[in-house]
């Protein structure tokens, strides 16, 4: 089992900055990456971003590519989104989740955070 604590949510002005964070515990040694989703309401869940669990690789989804970036210190450390130049619609719960590729589908995803919200406001 793999427990997952996200941190870091809340409400930001449109243009503003957000950074998440994503802690793992239990057996996490047979973790192969750390990725982050997003669900808007009404929406379906929707790829962010991923990366390996040394942190040398990492993936994005085409609506987050270029303000968002992901990363880690190393493996004892959390697993960061950094969410810049944040718009209205960017607003979602956002859940990280433990991966078993760098691929974007949820299947490739077991274990999920409880989620924490981003409200961007105009």
């Amino acid at each position: 089992q793999v427990q997952l604590v996200e941190s870091g949510g809340g409400l930001v002005q449109a243009g503003g900055s957000l950074r998440l964070s994503c802690a793992a515990s239990g057996r996490t040694f047979s973790i192969y990456g750390m990725g982050w989703f997003r669900q808007a309401p009404g929406k379906e869940r929707e790829f962010a971003a991923v990366i390996s669990w040394s942190g040398g690789s990492t993936n994005y989804g085409n609506s987050v590519k270029g303000p968002f970036t992901i990363s880690r210190d190393n493996a004892k450390k959390p697993v960061y989104l950094q969410m810049n130049s944040l718009k209205p619609e960017d607003t979602a719960v956002y859940y990280c989740a433990t991966a078993r590729t760098l691929r974007s589908g949820r299947r490739e995803y077991d274990y999920w955070g409880q989620g924490t919200q981003v409200t961007v406001s105009s």
